[in-house]
């Protein structure tokens, strides 16, 4: 995989994952684009539908238990699952209005079952299930949260002092009650278990995303800068990466023929051209472990920090000259026009550093670059011209074959060589 694909690339993580159904049923009616919001009203979605669950579960016992007697408790599980049924039409009316009607539902629905059936039947057990009102708002929405929770534990007060033992249905069928009650407490221990499985899963889900934001931002640290670089910089975001360098050999490559070639050629295939060849390039300064410092148009600019008691990374840049013009010989033409290369290396003192905040970048200053880039302005064509300096810090390792002097902008005459080979 290319390093642009690992960047743009979506894991695919290992574990318990929900079936796509339920995610599109716990998404329905959500319409914001927030992921925070989403995730609260998917929780909103989820509790409705185990409230749905449960009032089914319930009016279905009843009905068969006694039709006709428990006519009441029918109409407001019948109810009740309408109004938990219009749960995901109202997201769209705000982020927390369908959990403030959700609880409000909840709350008056179950004081009016309690007073029909009593407290006998322990119905009241489902106000215990309060604490997720704080998934539905959210921890920061605590001006909310904080005031649902009040209404719920204001109606359990008003269930337990307030509602009679027995109720007004039924009310001599201890039995009916009793199995109300051993219900309640089931599919409350049901409902918390879905619930607070649900909330893991969501915050599981989360922590995902998150990581495979962090992974997509390390990789492109790592493309953008050289890895040392980026190394200190994930170490120590706010430091400021500055660094004088004693000897850096500093390669620019240009594309001889590339503007004409491209005037006469569609936008589509000078851009497919130019990626094919950088990204070539990219993998043979990796493979001589050169860093690329970056692209200028048709240019290419990268460097070998050297020391002077380890020439070899100078060596690096002119063996990836060399390949270089090796694969600009082998590339196909672009809009019928054969290109060729135009490289200058030089190597000398100079200072590195990252600049800018939005859109940061690695890049070297100095006379080595200057010199560098004259070298390869004044050199020929399907030639590698260097300076009398990276020639001597080099040729125990490469061939060079003198040019001659050339007027070096701020520099004045210096020597020039063409880099032939390895020896």
């Amino acid at each position: 995989m290319s390093t642009r694909s690992s960047v743009s690339a979506v894991p695919h993580p290992s574990g318990l994952r929900l079936p796509s159904w339920v995610d599109r049923i716990v998404s329905a009616g959500i319409v914001s684009d927030n992921p925070e919001i989403r995730r609260r009203q998917k929780f909103v979605n989820a509790a409705a539908y185990v409230g749905i669950a449960n009032a089914a579960q319930h009016g279905v016992y009843n009905a068969f238990y006694d039709f006709t007697g428990l006519w009441p408790t029918n109409v407001y599980n019948l109810s009740i699952i309408a109004c938990f049924l219009l749960v995901p039409v109202l997201h769209r009316f705000g982020e927390n209005i369908a959990a403030a009607w959700l609880i409000t539902a909840i709350c008056v629905g179950h004081l009016g079952i309690i007073w029909l059936v009593g407290t006998e039947s322990n119905l009241q057990i489902y106000f215990t299930l309060g604490g997720v009102i704080v998934f539905f708002f959210g921890f920061r929405n605590w001006r909310w949260w904080l005031s649902f929770l009040a209404l719920a534990a204001v109606a359990l007060l008003a269930a337990l002092l307030l509602l009679p033992h027995h109720g007004i249905v039924a009310t001599a069928d201890h039995a009916f009650r009793q199995s109300l009650s051993t219900q309640a407490y089931m599919n409350a221990l049901a409902i918390n278990t879905v619930l607070i499985a649900y909330a893991l899963w969501a915050l599981r889900e989360a922590e995902r995303a998150l990581q495979a934001e962090h992974d997509r931002a390390e990789t492109l640290l790592d493309t953008l800068l050289p890895n040392a670089i980026a190394r200190r910089l994930k170490a120590d975001p706010q430091a400021r990466i500055a660094d004088r360098l004693d000897c850096v050999a500093v390669l620019f490559v240009d594309l001889v023929g590339f503007t004409p070639a491209s005037r006469s050629t569609a936008p589509e295939e000078v851009v497919a051209y130019l990626d094919r060849l950088v990204c070539r390039f990219d993998e043979l300064a990796e493979k001589h472990g050169v860093d690329k410092i970056k692209t200028i148009g048709d240019a290419y600019m990268a460097i070998g920090i050297a020391r002077p008691d380890d020439p070899s990374p100078a060596v690096a840049v002119g063996r990836l000259a060399l390949d270089m013009l090796k694969e600009i010989g082998d590339h196909p033409p672009l809009g019928g026009s054969n290109l060729t290369l135009r490289a200058g290396i030089h190597c000398g003192p100079a200072i590195a550093g990252v600049i800018g905040d939005k859109r940061f970048t690695y890049d070297v200053w100095g006379d080595a670059v200057n010199i560098a880039a004259r070298m390869e302005s004044h050199g020929l064509p399907g030639e590698i011209q260097v300076s009398e300096t990276f020639a001597s810090t080099t040729g125990h390792a490469l061939a060079f074959e003198p040019r001659g002097s050339i007027d070096v902008k701020g520099a004045g005459e210096m020597p020039a060589y063409l880099l032939r080979g390895a020896k």
